[in-house]
């Protein structure tokens, strides 16, 4: 069974870029794995070493996220909607913490919403890691797929970063674990309310007053 904190020891011991990049892959398709234990330390270690850039961090965990939800994608779209609900009720779909509800949930959420949802579903815990899979099953445009799925993804290793980081100005590393559990509840309020602010701002830029069809 996982062991995040363990985990998240080795991680700040070994942490680099290439790292941060496969353990959100990881994260990003179907294999359960917390970004916490990822983005946060690495940024908190730019802030506390300076041998790694925050910048660079936010972006690395991105690309990692996209190729992550390319993987969901594509399986979707090579095996249907039939294996992926079998894959979901199988036992290795239960490993990997995946069920048939989460599935509905996931495309539910998607038929709600369209294309949007692949944004602000990489915020939503229990939709993050799934959303790609209705996109998939639906053929959504893969450019705009990766593009919803990336500035998603960015918000919320930007979040992540930001928690890190401020973490390395406050406290020592042997409280870095217990502080990042303690305000991981607040993580996803944090990216719903940027992300419904730049929704907000897209909607009104495409639909404001004076703008012409």
């Amino acid at each position: 069974m996982f062991d995040a904190a363990s985990f998240f020891q080795w991680f700040v011991e070994n942490a680099n870029y290439l790292f941060v990049f496969l353990f959100m892959v990881i994260e990003s398709s179907f294999i359960p794995f917390p970004s916490e234990v990822v983005v946060p330390p690495a940024a908190y270690l730019a802030c506390t070493k300076g041998d790694m850039n925050v910048f660079a961090i936010v972006l690395a965990a991105t690309a990692g996220a996209i190729v992550g939800a390319l993987i969901n994608y594509y399986l979707a779209v090579w095996i249907g909607r039939p294996i992926v609900y079998k894959f979901a009720n199988s036992r290795f779909g239960h490993i990997c913490l995946i069920d048939q509800a989460k599935v509905e949930k996931a495309e539910k959420y998607f038929d709600d919403h369209g294309a949007i949802s692949t944004f602000i579903g990489r915020l939503i815990p229990a939709v993050r890691q799934l959303i790609s899979i209705p996109a998939g099953l639906a053929r959504m445009n893969i450019w705009v797929f990766v593009l919803f799925t990336g500035l998603g993804a960015m918000i919320w290793n930007i979040i992540l970063a930001g928690l890190g980081y401020w973490l390395g100005t406050t406290v020592p590393l042997e409280d870095l674990y217990n502080a990042v559990e303690e305000y991981n509840q607040y993580l996803t309020y944090a990216g719903l309310a940027i992300g419904a602010i730049c929704l907000i701002f897209i909607l009104w830029n495409l639909f404001k007053p004076g703008k012409k069809s």
